[in-house]
């Protein structure tokens, strides 16, 4: 395999002394190929060695590595090597004796079964999922002494090595912390040894050749926060007032994995006020879907949201509500009140709808969601670039969005009808932090 120039010199960054190597920059940049591809000639210089590539979630490593980058890897760079796959345990095995795990970290049991061993290198894919107390975890278990031996050269000890990658997430993320700033992230204290921690950065442009035609102008043409993060490969602004960080949808996102059976199912309506459908400087009319698994997590799965009159919008509504089988469709009625109701039904009969009032501010409504995607309570089945626009620019603060959150305002409602148990309870903190403010002895001549 040639590796174009970019490539050879992040060759180079990896085939260096430090320990720690990040390699960070868009989407589909090949990353994930150079360090695989480090990690199986790594397994093939020191017979029985141990290796192990971990994310987040096993779905997402079995999908894209075990399935696809693997694979690859060893056709095109490793043609004459035979190796095997146990579907059992998840490890390949090359013709030496060495070994090839991957796991994920969401799956305690196989996580612990993968973290009792010893490795000579760790590779953590899509590091800005990971926590940085399970990157602590992983550390622990670079401690497989394995020789390397090389014809013609006398065998030689392999040096443990961590492999990281990732899209650039922002930067109070540990990444960051640790790779550009050099710093702890517990103590924000200078690292102990920083020359054993390098990064190198590279992006798409560079991978051109085995891209799809178009998939270069599809991140152009995505809004500033993702083409700043999936294109050019740069770290956002931190914002530690920030309710739905970029790392909490994206440690969560469900894609290529089986979406559980769904308890119940609603359409959320979140309406602009007009209905000048020519006008294009109308806000959006905000539509989406999400439904609540068996599994307890909520699962937002279409994003809906229309720029159109009472009789298209109403329309998109319904035909969702019809696509899904939804239970019913809950519509946001500050602007025009029983007219919301009133397109809905006009556009499928007897539809089930329910009335939904805000009597408190975006970020209010907004702010109890925010741990539950931190938990992966709340996930996002696909990608929808425009909606968690408008999450990002949710923080404690107030909206910092240039427009209406039409799109987002449709999805609290929508949660808000899935976990009303929730809002319930926040609402009866703050009635009893209102009642606390109330002087001692007014109470009964307020009432």
């Amino acid at each position: 395999m040639k590796l174009n120039p970019k490539q050879a010199e992040a060759q180079m960054v990896l085939a260096s002394d430090a320990t720690h190597i990040m390699l960070f920059g868009g989407s589909r940049s090949g990353k994930t190929f150079l360090l695989v591809r480090n990690v199986v000639m790594r397994a093939l210089k020191a017979p029985k060695s141990r290796h192990c590539i971990l994310r987040f979630r096993f779905n997402h490593v079995k999908n894209s590595v075990v399935l696809d980058t693997f694979p690859k890897v060893m056709e095109i760079c490793f043609p004459g090597v035979e190796w095997t796959l146990s579907k059992t345990d998840w490890y390949a095995e090359l013709p030496n004796g060495s070994q090839i795990w991957f796991g994920g970290l969401d799956d305690k049991e196989r996580t612990e079964k993968i973290l009792g061993m010893e490795f000579a290198t760790i590779y953590l894919n899509e590091a800005s999922q990971i926590p940085w107390g399970s990157v602590g975890i992983a550390v622990t278990r670079l401690a497989q002494k394995a020789m390397q031996e090389i014809k013609g050269r006398d065998a030689t000890e392999l040096k443990p090595r961590m492999y990281y990658d990732c899209n650039p997430p922002s930067k109070a993320h540990w990444s960051y912390k640790v790779f550009i700033q050099k710093r702890d992230p517990d103590t924000n204290q200078p690292l102990v040894s920083p020359g054993d921690y390098v990064h190198f950065q590279i992006n798409p442009e560079a991978n051109a050749a085995n891209l799809s035609e178009g998939y270069l102008t599809t991140l152009r043409n995505m809004s500033a926060r993702l083409r700043k993060r999936f294109l050019d490969g740069q770290f956002a602004d931190a914002n530690p007032n920030a309710l739905f960080p970029d790392e909490n949808i994206e440690k969560w996102r469900v894609i290529d994995s089986v979406v559980p059976d769904m308890v119940r199912i609603v359409v959320a309506v979140d309406p602009s006020g007009s209905d000048d459908e020519a006008d294009a400087d109308n806000d959006a009319i905000g539509i989406v879907v999400a439904g609540l698994g068996t599994d307890g997590n909520a699962y937002l799965m279409e994003d809906c949201t229309v720029q159109a009159g009472p009789a298209t919008w109403g329309n998109v509504a319904t035909t969702a509500y019809e696509r899904h089988q939804a239970d019913v469709i809950v519509g946001e009625t500050n602007y025009g009140g029983a007219m919301v109701k009133h397109v809905i039904q006009t556009s499928r009969t007897r539809t089930p709808f329910k009335m939904v009032t805000a009597s408190r501010g975006k970020v209010v409504r907004a702010e109890p969601f925010s741990a539950l995607y931190e938990q992966g309570k709340i996930r996002h089945v696909g990608y929808f670039p425009e909606l968690e626009d408008e999450l990002a620019a949710f923080s404690t603060v107030g909206y910092t969005g240039p427009r209406s959150p039409n799109r987002a305002d449709a999805a609290i409602w929508a949660l808000t009808e899935l976990f009303p148990g929730m809002v319930n309870e926040r609402k009866k903190k703050s009635e009893r932090k209102e009642t606390a403010r109330i002087p001692q002895g007014q109470g009964a001549w307020m009432s």
